[in-house]
């Protein structure tokens, strides 16, 4: 989907009426709220902030190497919503330059080249990688220089989101020896937003294609040094942190990605269950023990209280009722069902049961 840039992917990933899952950010173009739902997945290149001007601008020294020289000028600093309009500005804030004492021209893209080239403005700010096509052909247009930041190092400070970097003597083209010199840079770093909710799966997904896509060498930067975990002002996505410590999943190594993101998912699901399950595991055969005991003391209670009977008035009359009541006591006994663990308490309980019978026997027909 295009867009104008940084600041309306932000403002569109925060609204739930929008399907949008993902989008690039530019470092610094905007602040997580407290109740951010939005998510990084680190930084994925440097977006250099290139300052383009006529070359008719050079002063009497032969040196425009500072944005504060272009006081009063007429400026370019990218379209309404765009990333590179929001760094322009900064930069051109901490330099005391503004509206009141500049022309801002709220342009960008390739027409910049037939706007210095009609004359109608006289520098340009242009964030975006070499390749981008604002930038190529800047690059090449006659009359058009690109200015080489004195003052690098101090922007890095007074905006700590933005990064020093070096565009090396004939990178752009080594036949051309373009640019001619060494020129000095600041950037912003470029992530990728997700929102909070976003499938663990794709997100592995888009790691995989950053680090396919941007993990190579380039003007700026060696191999492998994109993408990595950069702190910002959006938390890192976790299932972004555990891919950059981890790498790729394992079992997408060997699996197709259907088949071993289905896994993935099943163990996420079972080893909280396996963590719930296991101490009821641990539990049940003490439980289950409980239980059979439970069954066998129930016994030795109806006897208990049975036998406390006889004990206390041993009358012939009583003998039948008390011996059908001890033959109700057996056979429940001899139908309960029983572990081998048990046997030994089971049998005890049996003999115990002939002895109360032998009790009420004697003491109902001796009476005493």
């Amino acid at each position: 989907m295009p867009s104008a840039g940084s600041i309306e992917n932000l403002a569109r990933l925060r609204d739930d009426s929008i399907e949008v899952d993902a989008a690039f950010f530019q470092g610094g173009s905007g602040e997580a709220r407290e109740d951010e739902a939005l998510r990084s997945l680190g930084a994925f290149f440097y977006e250099p902030l290139w300052v383009f001007y006529r070359a008719g601008l050079v002063p009497a020294s032969g040196k425009l190497d500072q944005i504060l020289q272009l006081k009063g000028k007429r400026i370019a600093v990218g379209g309404e919503g765009s990333g590179t309009r929001y760094l322009a500005l900064e930069v051109l804030r901490v330099n005391g330059i503004g509206a009141d004492n500049a022309t801002l021209v709220a342009k960008g893209g390739t027409g910049l080249v037939d706007m210095f080239g009609k004359g109608e403005i006289d520098a340009a700010f242009v964030v975006g990688p070499t390749q981008s096509a604002a930038v190529w052909s800047l690059l090449y247009a006659d009359g058009v220089r690109l200015m080489s930041l004195a003052q690098a190092d101090a922007y890095t400070r007074q905006l700590p989101y933005l990064s020093k970097i070096v565009l090396p003597r004939g990178a752009v083209d080594l036949s051309r020896d373009l640019p001619g010199a060494d020129v000095t840079l600041v950037a912003a770093m470029a992530s990728v937003l997700v929102r909070e909710d976003m499938h663990p799966a794709l997100v592995d997904l888009l790691m995989q294609a950053a680090t396919e896509a941007h993990g190579g060498p380039g003007v700026f930067q060696k191999p492998g040094e994109f993408p990595h975990a950069a702190t910002g002002a959006f938390a890192l996505s976790k299932e972004a942190e555990r891919y950059y410590k981890s790498g790729k999943p394992f079992l997408q190594r060997y699996l197709p990605f259907w088949a071993a993101t289905l896994i993935d998912r099943l163990v996420v699901m079972v080893i909280p269950v396996f963590a719930l399950l296991l101490p009821i595991v641990k539990l049940a055969p003490a439980i289950y023990g409980w239980r059979v005991r439970s069954r066998i003391y129930r016994r030795y209670g109806e006897l208990k209280f049975l036998e406390a009977e006889v004990e206390d008035n041993p009358t012939p009359e009583q003998r039948e009722t008390w011996l059908a009541r001890l033959d109700a006591i057996e056979a429940d006994v001899n139908h309960m069902p029983t572990p081998k663990a048990f046997s030994d308490m089971y049998y005890t309980l049996r003999s115990h049961i002939g002895l109360v019978r032998e009790a009420i026997g004697k003491r109902t027909i001796t009476g005493a």
